[in-house]
């Protein structure tokens, strides 16, 4: 292993997530703590009655675990953003598989794999699915209904995973240690802001013309703005499920803290400049977006044009999208209309 190497390694060994945070998260994985005092449901209206999304969000909601709630409860319509987000994944399949071959998606850091399993199981092996996480308890909810068929899980954080584990995977061995996209789950900002090494580490298991796919909490340069959007977010959205000391409890355990790991779009941009031709930002919730990125500009295109329009009411909304981030340069399909059942 390179300097370079063992010095992330042990960037990443020293981080909050595994660290000072870990408890936090073991506790809401058990059901230990964490749960919302209403359980979030996907807004039908939202999702336009669409009748792909519906299906989607009827699959998904079946697999969830106990981390689930809380997550869906603390970022405004990430819940209608995962259903989005997996039904363009399931549709970009189809677009990919050739010869029978199974298409590799590896969803890092999704808690209990809820996105990964609906994607495996809804597929019926055209797709194949990695999941990771720190924590036993989310493993134990990956697997409470036995091992499921498409989908694999890592036990570890994701700066521990080797090919050496994908290639004997009993699921994923005909991926041969490489995914057609990773998408990285609000996992980076729990680390560090060293976007580059993260994103070089973990791009070694994406195939080269592969789509990187983000969801990550973003700073401003101005903290007015910040400042903003989290009280949009926290009394606008989290006070339906939380009470007032239980956002403050997580402000200071886990906010404050990750705040310090989070970086602006303008120096993710920078960082995915290193590591890809091609970048844009397709959803956007106050402090929330979701970014892909892909050295093939065809792989790109066609992921974005299956994906809906976004399901999220138009004063989370601070962008106008698709678009490409600072210093890309690409022309982006439109988003695809909804199909509303007859």
């Amino acid at each position: 292993m390179s300097k370079a190497s063992s010095e992330f390694m042990r960037e990443c060994d020293g981080a909050p997530r595994l660290n000072e945070m870990f408890q936090f998260f073991s506790a809401t994985a058990a059901g230990r703590s964490g749960a919302p005092e209403n359980l979030p449901t996907a807004d039908f209206r939202l999702l336009q009655h669409d009748t792909r999304l519906l299906e989607f969000a009827e699959r998904h909601r079946a697999l969830w675990g106990q981390f689930d709630p809380h997550f869906f409860s603390s970022i405004p319509y990430v819940l209608e953003e995962e259903i989005r987000h997996g039904d363009a994944l399931l549709e970009y399949a189809k677009s990919k598989q050739r010869s029978h071959s199974p298409v590799g998606y590896y969803v890092l850091g999704g808690a209990e794999g809820t996105l990964a399993r609906t994607l495996g199981s809804m597929a019926g092996g055209a797709i194949l699915t990695l999941s990771c996480s720190p924590n036993k308890e989310n493993e134990a909810s990956f697997l409470r209904h036995g091992q499921p068929r498409f989908s694999s899980f890592f036990h570890g954080p994701f700066h521990r995973l080797t090919s050496e584990f994908l290639l004997s995977d009993a699921v994923l061995k005909p991926l041969g240690g490489k995914f057609d996209v990773i998408l990285e789950d609000t996992t980076f900002q729990m680390y560090s802001p060293n976007r580059s090494g993260q994103i070089s580490f973990v791009k070694q298991y994406l195939k080269d013309d592969g789509v990187f796919l983000f969801v990550e909490k973003f700073r401003h340069e101005g903290s007015a703005e910040y400042v903003r959007r989290e009280l949009q977010k926290d009394y606008g959205y989290k006070a339906r499920y939380f009470s007032a000391d239980e956002i403050a409890q997580k402000n200071k355990i886990i906010l404050e803290r990750m705040n310090l790991n989070e970086v602006t779009i303008e120096t993710m941009a920078a960082a995915l400049r290193e590591h890809f031709v091609h970048a844009c930002m397709t959803w956007n919730s106050g402090n929330f977006y979701a970014i892909a990125a892909s050295n093939n500009a065809q792989n790109l295109f066609d992921f974005v044009g299956r994906m809906c329009e976004p399901c999220i009411p138009h004063e989370y909304n601070y962008e106008k999208l698709p678009r490409p981030l600072p210093g890309f340069s690409f022309d982006l399909p439109p988003f695809r209309h909804v199909k509303r059942a007859p």
